[in-house]
């Protein structure tokens, strides 16, 4: 198998609004997917002041080191890259975290998705990191979703992220858990 970051990955976002029990069947509908089609995923919600939690998390192990945590924080970073450097930033990861905000600032992230627009208050959605070969599939297994919206993901931002994952990826499993 090719390693995840030789594909041509897509950061696709499945949102359900306030159905949360839609987007949970739909995620067990994604996990049924096998690892080559759904690299990471994630259910995340957002509350009425903006807290944003991930309630659910899965998929194959991101790079070397890199945690179950690990595979929520590449979703979350891929998704909202300001969540994640301040969770990272926060947790005390380091030097790639803080890279990834900067380039965030400086570019907008190509494979971001504006998380106030899919996840905005009182919400909840479906964020997940594919290989597109198989987007057919992905989009099948989400099928209750309101909104669905794929980006190509940029290899340097995927890079980056792992890179701040794999160097601290417990630490931001913690952070992500609490």
């Amino acid at each position: 198998m090719a390693k995840y970051s030789d594909l041509n990955l897509d950061l696709y976002v499945a949102a359900y609004g306030d159905d949360t029990s839609a987007a949970k069947e739909d995620y067990k509908a994604l996990k049924r997917l096998d690892d080559v089609a759904v690299v990471a995923s994630v259910v995340m919600s957002r509350d009425a002041q903006g807290k944003v939690s991930v309630d659910e998390h899965g998929g194959g192990q991101v790079g070397g080191g890199a945690t179950v945590g690990g595979v929520a924080g590449l979703v979350v970073g891929l998704f909202a890259p300001p969540l994640l450097a301040a969770t990272a930033v926060g947790a005390g990861i380091g030097a790639a975290a803080g890279k990834i905000a900067k380039r965030h600032e400086e570019k907008r992230i190509a494979s971001s998705v504006a998380a106030d627009d899919w996840l905005p208050p009182r919400s909840c959605a479906i964020v997940a990191v594919v290989d597109d070969r198989y987007l057919d599939r992905v989009d099948a297994a989400v099928g209750k979703a309101s909104k669905k919206v794929q980006k190509a993901i940029d290899k340097g931002d995927y890079d980056d992220v792992v890179d701040a994952l794999n160097e601290g990826g417990e630490k931001v499993a913690e952070v992500i858990g609490s």
